[in-house]
């Protein structure tokens, strides 16, 4: 059975090797990748390309009810607030 110090300098061995085959195995990436993008002309544009507004985050949602009490809106969304929980939405919509 090997001692505590062998296994370490195995598995330090190891982890070079994992290393050294990860740099290889992406720099054959990359080549590839560049082949192709060269092969049919294509941009960072072209394989980054952001989508559309309907793609977008943040973006404001129209309030579908209203406290008439209050005023306070609720888009629907998300977890109902406390003054229409419970409660048949449609008195509630805008």
């Amino acid at each position: 059975m090997a001692t505590y110090q062998e296994l370490l300098a195995q598995k330090a061995a190891l982890e070079k090797q994992i290393l050294e085959a990860q740099a290889a195995e992406k720099a054959e990436g990359i080549t590839k990748a560049k082949a192709i993008i060269e092969q049919y002309g294509l941009s960072a544009s072209d394989l980054f390309a952001r989508k559309g507004a309907a793609g977008s985050r943040g973006g404001k949602v129209a309030a579908k009810y209203r406290n008439a009490a209050t005023g306070e809106t609720w888009t629907g969304r998300g977890k109902a607030p406390k003054w229409i929980e419970g409660k048949d939405r449609t008195q509630f919509a805008i």
